[in-house]
Formats: C-alpha cells, sequence, structure tokens
C-alpha cells in the first residue's frame, strides 16, 4: 500500500518539458490525474467513449469546438463531453490539470504523429 501525498499540480509542472506530453500524477479509481504543458495547436479530435475534464492551472486555454469557441483561464473547468469532437489551441504556454479513465491518449480517435502516451511522472 503507497501513502498518500500531498501534491501540486501547479508546482509540478516545473518538471514537464516537453508540451502535450501528458504526466500521471496520481489516480482516482479507474482514472488517470495528469498535468501537462500546451503550446500552440494540436489535432481535431474526439474521445468516443469518455468525458475529458480540463482544469487550467496556468495560462488561458481555447477550445474549439465545431459549433463554438470556448476560452479558459487560471482555475476554471470545462468538460468535454464523449464524442465531441474538439481543438486545444494554446497561444503563449498553458499548464492543466486532466482527468480521464485510464489508458486514454491525448489525440483520442485521431490517426496523427501527435500522439503520446500517458506516462507516470518521476519520483511520485
Amino acid at each position: 500500500m503507497t501513502h498518500p501525498k500531498v501534491l501540486n499540480p501547479t508546482q509540478l509542472l516545473d518538471n514537464v518539458q516537453d508540451h502535450w506530453a501528458q504526466q500521471i500524477i496520481g489516480s482516482l479509481n479507474d482514472y488517470d490525474i495528469k498535468i501537462a504543458k500546451l503550446l500552440g495547436e494540436f489535432v481535431w479530435h474526439s474521445h468516443p467513449d469518455t468525458d475529458e475534464l480540463f482544469l487550467i492551472l496556468t495560462g488561458t486555454l481555447k477550445i474549439k469546438l465545431r459549433d463554438r469557441e470556448v476560452t479558459l483561464k487560471s482555475g476554471e473547468i470545462f468538460v468535454v463531453p464523449k464524442g465531441i469532437e474538439h481543438l486545444p489551441v494554446a497561444e503563449e504556454e498553458v499548464g492543466v490539470l486532466l482527468l480521464e479513465p485510464k489508458g486514454v491518449v491525448n489525440t483520442g480517435d485521431a490517426e496523427t504523429d501527435r500522439r503520446v502516451d500517458p506516462r507516470p511522472m518521476d519520483g511520485l
């Protein structure tokens, strides 16, 4: 049994080097708690089997949907419902916390070289 730790996801972002590469900092039942740094435009994609929660830790993130655009600032949460195509865009670096079922990859159903499998953060 592991001992629970107090974590500060905003501080843990200092250890993240690559943009769009999600790092697992914990788990909650069958869900991974991930952090990532985002910069630039990602790819249009959806997650057919799961919702995706974005909690903005630093910066401002735009999430384009096919029918509208959502702008999220630090401290705000947005849930993209399963099956909804979305395109995250970070004009400046953004720190984000994501909550997704274990095994979900960053590109969802999109076939692209931008896919990076989430990995546990070193030292946790």
